[in-house]
């Protein structure tokens, strides 16, 4: 059949053209082969020229045939037939308006041209997809490319397809704005046509390119096709559903969708485009949108964008959108009464989903509560409520939550309405002022009140409806019923009845002073004010009448509750003149009144948001190390703000950021700088000199109490100033004058002073260097009264010159050392015996930084610290007192002061560490510079020799780095020999002190005193550093002093030294591991404080094995000191840094915890376990975790232990491959199903898992669930019960528990052996427990060797293929009984 008889149908997918379909339908009769389409496409231009656009009825085969060869035809023959088609169309355009209006046109030319538009606009759009596909793929092989190849081989081809959409879009546009409908049956144009054109649009904006800014021309040619099509061609549904499908799928196309469909909403006039495609968003399962969240972030965006552009048109709409996503109206005070009304409505809605189950709306939530509060449009009354929700978020799980939490509370500080300045103890005095005042106004205001009669008129009509009852209930009583309850007295008068009823109407004893009114009618009927009763009212009317009267007559007063009120009093209040001047002071009053009402709630409002922010500040500040870069940066410019708003609280935080310092992200350091950048180097003052006083004062703050870590971090800070320049000379100045007195000041802020200098020598080092003089005459001088803590700061100040001078030396040059007989070491030197013989608590830290700074600086330090000694141990012996001055007749012991001998083994110990760090340092580096420089020298001698005699084997030698390392460990075997046997071999100075240091320690009895004991133990840790030999003699006796010292300093103090010991001596304090562990349950804070320090730096630097006792670390997360829990919480997010060790460590954790002698309470171990199972993130880690549990259940002993261990499960994050492995070991806790908390624990697991999966997966999940189910309520089917008893016969093996660390169960006297732990948790908190003996979940990993604790997890050891009967512990520690004891005393 001839093409002009068939009708064109739009296929589905091109091959359909290909098939023969029904009656008249145009089939492609052939596929031209590539070498036949060239010449084709001439004799389709041939007969166009001829034929016009009906020409494609004949050569539709030759355009399919280009478009079924597309990926194998040159690229020219694609232009040629993109550029051909569009004059086609564009033709085609141009002559349909004049068909369309031929009234001759027959029905055949009519199908005619409408099966030559669709063919056209089919060819057409399909190139139009291939070319854009083939566009898409090169852009992404260019971007792998470095993004090259695309823009050269564009500018090649002189064809960019980007720029020749526009064209086409525009060409289409056109075509849909002419009336082509008539050229269909009946007008109405076939559904399939327009998704043609449409169905490109939407294809084109697919592209995540087509955001970009360049390709703003064709997201504009696009919008107005489609708007052509919604306005003209019935396209809302498709448009709707197509455009919710990308929002969906297409985070690129929220903000190209909004300007489009602001666009149809204004210049097109489809306003209710937008209705359609709220109503679609807000038809969306809520529980679909929880799991989706990019798409529902899509339509939150898309709503929100929304609403800024066309508002108006949005309002109508929010009702649908209130089960899901909240808007914003961001309205002004001037508003009418339903504007405000829907305002309110719209911030309830925000407000109540500051709560919401998904973390994205609480998020946006905040962002437009904060976007309100900067524009000033939250009403005052919400001012509190919103502030409580923002500090109630900061503790949110989420992290994008707290982040916006803070946010908001910082724009609530820097927009409040209150004042700018926060403090609450400021605040509360002009509060409790002006509250005491508006009190003593409300009591004058109530005193020259003018009448009385208003109060009591409100009083009667407040009254009179129960009255009224009462009597009609009364009056329908017969004659004599419930009516005798008041009675007259015999002498009472009309007047004293009066009060009487006066006063039961006062009481509300309405009955009574009913009846009595009755009685008195009857009884006083000629008598006030009874006689004034008109007859002709009725009954009721009478007496109510009578009982208003008696109320507001002249004894009555409600401000006097006995009613006893004086005839004058009266008269005067009847009186009271009703002059103008009356009523204008009486109003004045009262406008007063409500003024001092207004600003005390104002005051109260203030205060209690300054309370919030207090509050808040010590949420933040806990929030300062979180992981996430972006917090910590809102945190620190959050403690900015508020320091600047005068919180006193704020200068902790200020201070808690100074470690931050120290970050290793250039982000959170430099957050760091600019925050004290903007809070100390931008003062306010009127002059240099006042800005510098502020600046100093306000550093000198930071100073006060400050820890040494403190200073450390604030010396960086000012060290990164001082080298950029930022500190300006008059700082420098002003501290110089106040150090040299020329400023009064006193002596903290003249020692303040010479510290800040000290910290800008680090940088500069000329700040100090040359005004050396000065500063040692200001200190160190003798005419100069002593001030040790002035003179422990010039010698770190003088240190900090000294280290920047010896890193400003090259390597091959001398070491930057004075002689012997300088004056600052002479001065050094009688300072420190000038001091040793007083009681000064200051000498003690001057003394040890005097020492430091003589072995840093001095030629031969060790002869000046010897005469130290010397003269120190003269004094002491010169003061011993003759035993035959102390009493008479008697033969007591020589005495010494206490503090002399502190002083001596302080400074002994001083000296001893210094030469320890001379020798391994100072020395060491100068040998090995000497050995450097003579090696140089030695080698350009003999150059020209090895050049004529080149050596092998030395050559190698070299090339391998052999001859220096082999120098290098000479060296270090030299200084380890010295320190070995000579520093402490009897013949050297340092020996003479050790039996004296041993006997103070070993008598603690005898030497009570604390600082002594302090003292000496310091003193021991420093000699035993020193030798090998020294140390292995004498660490049992330190580990006794760690243990039994009374003192918490003591052992604070050891640990510190121990934890030194064991880096430099591992070997020696490996075996006394447990000792260490044990003092995390010391009983003293400080101690556990100083324990964690000490074990999380010997842990992560890998000095020590993490073994079984790290469950230890673990109970510190429960410590009751907050500073302790988040030393442990900081250790566990370190250690959850390395590999899988805590994966690897958290059988053994869960065993000890749950183990009824050393384990803990139920509630701190489920807080102990959220935590650490908090870092099992991978799904093979949780998947093997939940099969390990499931076959613990069979080797636990008590209901605890199996509640522990489901608990343990209820907090994994379950995966679909998890919850297989719990089916599978199903049998090992079915029976245990019946106890309540063990199935809830069971449920919450799976409950997690539901809230995520797929469809697939909850068919899995329903059916676990009906399985727990089916067993709480009846238990295990028979045919589980022989596996059962078969796991109770292995239960009910004998075991005989030994002491979990392997150590031997009893030991000899002799020995030295910590204390089991529950000795020492009864001293504790309590959140351990003693119980009765009973056993513990026993792991596998318990029964690994100490190797295993750190192996790594693999595919075939990290589940057991069959479970452990208990009685593999008992073997395990009949193997610890053959260990070694402990290292016996020597």
């Amino acid at each position: 059949m001839p093409p002009q008889l068939c009708e064109f149908h739009l296929p589905l997918s091109p091959e359909e053209l290909l098939k023969s379909g029904g009656i008249n339908q145009y089939v492609v009769q052939e596929v031209l082969s590539v070498k036949q389409l060239p010449s084709q496409l001439r004799v389709f231009q041939v007969a166009f020229r001829t034929r016009g656009p009906l020409a494609v009825l004949e050569h539709f085969d030759t355009l399919y045939s280009i478009l079924h060869h597309f990926r194998n035809i040159d690229s020219d023959l694609k232009e040629d037939t993109l550029e051909f088609l569009m004059k086609v169309v564009s033709r085609h355009s141009q002559d349909l308006p004049a068909v369309l209006d031929d009234t001759a046109l027959s029905v055949s030319d009519r199908n005619a041209h409408l099966n030559a538009l669709k063919m056209n606009c089919y060819i057409l759009i399909r190139l139009m997809e291939s070319f854009e596909t083939t566009t898409s793929k090169t852009s992404l092989m260019g971007q792998d490319h470095g993004g090259k190849g695309k823009k050269s081989r564009t500018k090649a081809q002189g064809f960019d397809w980007e720029e020749a959409r526009q064209p086409v879009l525009q060409m289409l546009t056109q075509l849909l704005q002419l009336d082509i409908y008539r050229l269909w049956n009946h007008s109405v144009v076939e559904e399939e046509f327009v998704s043609l054109l449409t169905g490109c649009c939407y294809r084109l904006l697919e592209n995540p390119s087509i955001s970009h800014q360049k390709n703003r021309p064709t997201r504009e040619a696009i919008t107005h096709l489609l708007g052509v099509a919604l306005t003209r061609y019935n396209h809302m549904l498709s448009a709707t559903l197509k455009i919710i499908q990308m929002l969906q799928h297409f985070e690129h196309l929220v903000s190209v969708l909004v300007a489009a469909v602001s666009v149809w909403s204004t210049e097109y006039g489809m306003k209710s485009i937008v209705g359609e495609i709220v109503r679609e968003i807000g038809q969306k399962c809520p529980q679909e949108l929880s799991r989706d969240t990019s798409g529902a972030k899509g339509y939150a965006s898309f709503l929100t964008e929304l609403a800024e552009q066309v508002p108006t048109i949005m309002m109508s709409s929010m009702s649908v959108l209130l089960d899901h996503l909240d808007g914003e109206v961001l309205n002004g005070d001037q508003l009418e009464e339903a504007a405000r009304s829907t305002r309110d409505q719209f911030l309830d809605t925000l407000q109540a989903h500051c709560h919401d189950v998904n973390s994205f709306v609480r998020s946006r939530v905040l962002q437009l509560f904060t976007r309100i509060v900067q524009q000033k449009a939250l009403p005052l009354t919400r001012f509190q409520a919103v502030v409580t929700l923002a500090v109630g978020r900061l503790a949110d799980k989420s992290v994008l939550v707290s982040k916006n939490a803070i946010q908001l509370l910082a724009t609530f500080l820097a927009n409040n309405p209150y004042s700018c300045k926060l403090s609450d103890t400021d605040l509360s005095r002009p509060l409790q002022k002006e509250t005491e005042k508006l009190q003593e106004m409300r009591a004058k205001h109530r005193a020259t009140a003018p009448s009385v009669v208003p109060d009591l008129e409100e009083e009667w009509e407040a009254m009179l409806p129960e009255l009224q009852s009462t009597l009609q209930q009364l009056l329908k009583l017969p004659e004599g019923d419930g009516k005798g309850g008041e009675n007259l007295g015999d002498t009472e008068t009309a007047e004293e009845v009066a009060k009487r009823i006066q006063q039961l109407l006062v009481k509300a004893s309405y009955k009574h002073a009913i009846t009595l009114t009755q009685t008195a009618v009857h009884h006083f009927q000629d008598k006030a004010p009874f006689n004034h009763i008109n007859q002709e009212e009725s009954e009721e009317t009478k007496i109510l009448n009578l009982l208003r009267n008696i109320f507001r007559g002249p004894t009555g007063s409600t401000q006097d509750k006995n009613l006893q009120v004086s005839p004058d009093k009266t008269a005067s209040m009847e009186a009271v003149p009703e002059d103008k001047h009356g009523m204008v002071e009486n109003n004045s009053d009262k406008e007063e009144l409500v003024k001092q009402e207004m600003l005390v709630q104002y005051l109260q409002d203030a205060y209690n948001f300054s309370l919030q922010v207090t509050e808040a500040i010590g949420i933040i500040s806990k929030m300062m190390y979180e992981n996430t870069t972006s917090v910590v940066q809102e945190v620190i410019e959050f403690f900015v703000m508020v320091y600047q708003f005068g919180v006193p609280q704020a200068l902790l935080g200020v201070r808690r950021m100074l470690p931050l310092v120290w970050s290793k992200e250039p982000g959170v350091r430099e957050a760091v700088l600019n925050a004290y950048r903007q809070l100390y180097l931008h003062p306010k003052g009127d002059s240099a000199r006042a800005k510098a006083q502020t600046l100093i004062q306000n550093l000198s703050l930071l100073l006060v109490d400050a820890s040494l870590g403190t200073i450390q971090c604030l010396e960086e800070i000012l060290c990164e100033f001082v080298q950029k320049g930022e500190l300006k000379p008059a700082v420098t100045q002003l501290l110089w004058e106040r150090v040299t007195e020329k400023v009064s000041c006193s002596p903290l802020e003249r020692c303040s002073s010479v510290m800040l200098l000290g910290m800008m020598a680090k940088g500069k080092p000329e700040i100090v260097g040359s005004n050396l003089d000065t500063l040692l005459s200001v200190a160190l001088e003798e005419k100069v009264e002593q001030d040790y803590r002035l003179a422990q700061q010039v010698c770190q100040a003088i240190a900090n010159i000294s280290d920047s001078q010896k890193r400003g030396l090259g390597k091959n040059h001398p070491p930057f050392r004075l002689p012997q007989d300088h004056r600052l070491f002479e001065r050094l030197q009688e300072m420190v015996i000038k001091g040793f013989v007083y009681p000064d608590p200051l000498w003690i830290p001057f003394k040890e930084v005097a020492v430091s700074l003589i072995y840093q600086l001095a030629e031969g330090p060790e002869l000046i610290c010897a005469q130290l000694l010397q003269s120190c141990g003269k004094q002491t012996l010169e003061r011993i007192q003759d035993p035959s001055t102390t009493e008479e007749g008697s033969k007591a012991a020589p005495t010494l002061p206490t503090f002399l001998l502190m002083n001596l083994l302080s400074l002994a110990g001083d000296v001893a560490l210094q030469q320890l760090v001379h020798l391994e340092q100072a020395v060491s580096s100068e040998l090995r510079r000497r050995r450097v420089l003579k090696e140089e020298q030695e080698e350009a001698k003999t150059k020209g020799q090895k050049e004529k005699n080149p050596s092998n084997e030395s050559t190698m030698e070299e090339e391998l780095g052999l001859v220096g390392a082999s120098a290098d460990d000479t060296e270090a075997e030299l200084i380890r020999s010295i320190c070995e046997m000579e520093l402490l071999d009897g013949k050297q100075l340092l020996s003479a002190f050790v039996p004296l240091l041993l006997k103070v320690c070993n008598n603690p009895g005898l030497y009570s005193d604390p600082t002594l004991s302090t003292a000496a133990s310091l003193a021991l840790g420093k000699f035993c550093m020193i030798s090998a030999t020294f140390c292995d003699s004498h660490l049992r006796l330190l580990f006794t002093m760690l243990e039994k010292s009374s003192l918490p300093v003591v052992r604070s103090n050891l640990m510190v030294a121990i934890g030194d010991l064991a880096i430099r001596f591992p070997n020696l304090v490996e075996p006394w591991t447990p000792n260490l562990y044990a003092r995390l349950r010391d009983p003293a804070p400080q101690v556990r404080k100083t324990a964690g320090l000490v074990m999380t730096h010997l842990i992560l630097k890998d000095l020590v094995r993490v073994k079984g006792q790290v469950s230890e670390m673990a109970v510190l997360l429960i410590d009751p000191e907050p500073e302790v829990a988040a030393l442990a919480k900081n250790f566990f997010n370190e250690l959850a840094g390395k590999g899988n060790v805590v994966y690897n460590l958290l059988p053994d954790i869960i065993s000890r915890l749950s183990d009824a002698e050393s384990g803990v309470e139920e509630e701190p171990f489920h807080i102990i376990m959220r935590q650490l199972l908090s870092y099992i993130t991978k799904d093979k880690q949780t998947e093997s975790l939940v099969e390990k549990l499931c076959q613990r259940f069979r080797t636990a002993r008590t209901e605890r232990q199996h509640r522990d261990l489901a608990y343990c499960l209820s907090l994994l994050p379950l995966t679909e491959r998890g919850l297989r492995k719990m089916q599978d070991n199903f049998e090992c806790f079915g029976d245990k199903l019946s106890d309540e908390t063990i199935f809830t624990a069971f449920l919450a697991a799976i409950g997690k898992l539901r809230r995520w999966a797929k469809p697939e997966a909850k068919a899995l999940v329903d059916e676990f669930e009906q399985k727990l189910r089916a067993c709480h309520t009846r238990g295990l089917d028979g045919t589980q019960e022989p596996e059962t008893n078969q796991g109770s016969d292995q239960l009910s093996q004998p075991t005989t528990r030994r002491h979990i660390n392997g150590h031997p169960a009893t030991t000899s006297d002799s020995d030295f052996v910590t204390p089991q732990p529950r000795g020492t948790t009864k001293q504790r908190p309590s959140t351990r427990k003693v119980v009765s003996k009973k056993a513990a979940i026993i792991f596998s990993s318990d029964e690994s060797s100490d190797e295993e604790y750190s192996a790594k997890m693999t595919e075939d050891d990290e589940t057991p293929k069959k479970t452990t009967p208990i009685r593999r512990a008992s073997l395990r520690s009949q193997k610890a009984l053959r260990r070694p004891p402990p290292i016996p005393v020597v």
